[in-house]
């Protein structure tokens, strides 16, 4: 990896580590300050709406190569994510104060504070042990946190987007409306969530391997 590249990386992984730490900040103070959770979408949903879509240079680092992670997958998170705060949750204000979003959003927050770092000190070749162990161990409750959240949140918003026919210009094109894509969407969300999911888990266990049993060995003289 060239200097260039490695530099490049490292600001473009700071830069998020920081944006979605403000985030989580931000919901946290809404927080305290209102003692309700329904406000993250508020105090945030611009941040993380903007951070979310810059995240689209992901897939094409993959694409390119200049990452190991390869195309599929972070295409797969991208698309689903910004589809959910974009075209779901920007539209529709019924949904914006449900306080399964501001979970949502909070796992995402926490999610990515943690990733990020994580990517930008592995691109200096400096990524301490708990980082990574932290990495690859913090996603086991917060992704299905998030994954719950999101499925709650486009279940909810199905009564809207039929009275309203939303993106019916768009897909009037197609044999079917928003509202059957947004119903399939949410049977086939699991499924591929899962993918992704179990991914991380053989990425954990190659990246922290089992635990080694230290027995005593004599020694030869």
């Amino acid at each position: 990896m060239s200097p260039f590249v490695k530099s490049y990386l490292f600001a473009y992984n700071f830069l998020q580590a920081s944006a979605w730490t403000v985030s989580l900040l931000s919901i946290l103070s809404s927080f305290i300050s209102y003692k309700t959770i329904d406000g993250a979408y508020a105090s945030a949903g611009y941040l993380i709406s903007v951070m979310q879509t810059a995240a689209v240079l992901e897939v094409l680092h993959g694409a390119i190569g200049i990452v190991p992670s390869g195309f599929l997958s972070p295409l797969m998170q991208w698309s689903g994510r910004t589809h959910f705060i974009l075209a779901i949750v920007g539209q529709i204000r019924e949904v914006q104060d449900s306080p399964w979003l501001s979970i949502t959003l909070a796992a995402w927050s926490l999610g990515e504070m943690i990733r990020y770092p994580h990517y930008a000190f592995t691109c200096l070749g400096r990524c301490p042990y708990w980082l990574t162990y932290l990495r690859y161990t913090g996603f086991i409750m917060i992704y299905p946190t998030g994954l719950v959240g999101e499925l709650l949140i486009m279940y909810k918003a199905l009564p809207y987007v039929k009275e309203r026919n939303l993106y019916a210009n768009f897909f009037s094109v197609f044999p079917f409306s928003y509202y059957d894509f947004l119903w399939a969407v949410l049977l086939v969300y699991p499924f591929l969530w899962l993918k992704l999911y179990l991914q991380l888990f053989k990425q954990r266990k190659s990246k922290l391997g089992k635990p080694q049993k230290h027995q005593s060995k004599r020694k030869r003289i």
